[in-house]
């Protein structure tokens, strides 16, 4: 490649690069393997000869979209190997993320859950065609299928995920309210106080990846992840670890840092319908906490 096509090669990769890493990590729930598909995303990328591209950014969303698919598969084999339950890496983002909808949604901790119920190829038709609102013809030439059999496949993966995602909309405001009031009930350790915010059917997941300590099943019933969640903080208290609860911008939702003695134990982020929490998710595995320290840019265009 000529010099001039290397620096035209850079200029186009940099400036999409928010999104192929938005698009990737969608694909996986892991900011480190999305981070290794843009590498390889770049090496193939180099390797194009950018004069023969009309789209250059849709060509650089089907390399990113191919190589996310392979580690996808290869992910699903570890998955089925890791301690406890799997909940997706948590990101920082920026504040202005969780005003934004659609993004937020897309990034957020119940919808990555949701997705993990689907195959590799619906994945990846539901992430471009709903979320990144891509062309069928595209994604055909993405997932190697035909556009007839896209469709196909997006309005089975719509319907799931459509069964499975939270019922209504809650804004940052609202999410934000009830976090805080979770909050509080935390710090208090009154159980009362913990089940006026949780729904009765609330699910507790937490991922301590083998590493940390965390119920290995998730958790069902209000009384039962109160006195889990109580039972943890009197843990703390007994080994006089203080304990403290900060709030942060997470996967474009409002969130909760834990920290034990000044050092980051774990992410809470949660899923609320009618002013309560119904889904509770602690990832406590610190091989999962590093991007937590410094904001993730994430674009849908």
């Amino acid at each position: 490649m000529s010099e001039d096509g290397a620096g035209a090669a850079t200029e186009t990769f940099v400036a999409h690069r928010n999104l192929l890493f938005t698009v990737a990590y969608e694909m996986l729930g892991s900011a480190a393997d999305a981070e290794d598909v843009l590498q390889e995303t770049w090496l193939r990328w180099v390797e194009v000869d950018l004069e023969q591209v009309r789209d250059r950014r849709a060509y650089l969303v089907r390399i990113t979209t191919r190589q996310a698919l392979n580690r996808l598969r290869a992910m699903s084999r570890r998955k089925e190997a890791y301690v406890g339950s799997w909940l997706p890496e948590p990101l920082l983002t920026a504040p202005d993320v969780a005003e934004d909808a659609m993004l937020a949604e897309s990034v957020s901790t119940a919808l990555m859950l949701v997705l993990e119920t689907l195959s590799p190829t619906e994945r990846a038709v539901f992430v471009l065609r709903e979320v990144f609102d891509v062309g069928y013809e595209e994604i055909a030439a993405a997932v190697d299928k035909s556009a007839a059999a896209v469709r196909q496949i997006a309005h089975r993966a719509r319907k799931h995920v459509d069964a499975r995602r939270p019922r209504q909309a809650v804004s940052a405001a609202q999410t934000r309210a009830v976090l805080e009031s979770f909050r509080g009930a935390l710090e208090s350790g009154d159980p009362q106080e913990l089940l006026a915010v949780l729904a009765p059917d609330v699910v507790l997941v937490a991922d301590g990846g083998g590493i940390k300590q965390a119920a290995l099943r998730p958790v069902a019933g209000a009384v039962k992840v109160a006195r889990f969640m109580v039972g943890g903080i009197g843990k703390n208290d007994r080994k006089n670890l203080p304990m403290t609860l900060a709030p942060t911008v997470v996967n474009g939702s409002p969130a909760l840092a834990v920290h034990l003695d000044g050092e980051l134990d774990g992410i809470m982020t949660v899923r609320v319908e009618d002013s309560r929490i119904t889904g509770l998710y602690y990832v406590r595995n610190p091989e999962k906490l590093a991007r937590v320290a410094s904001e993730i840019p994430l674009a849908l265009r």
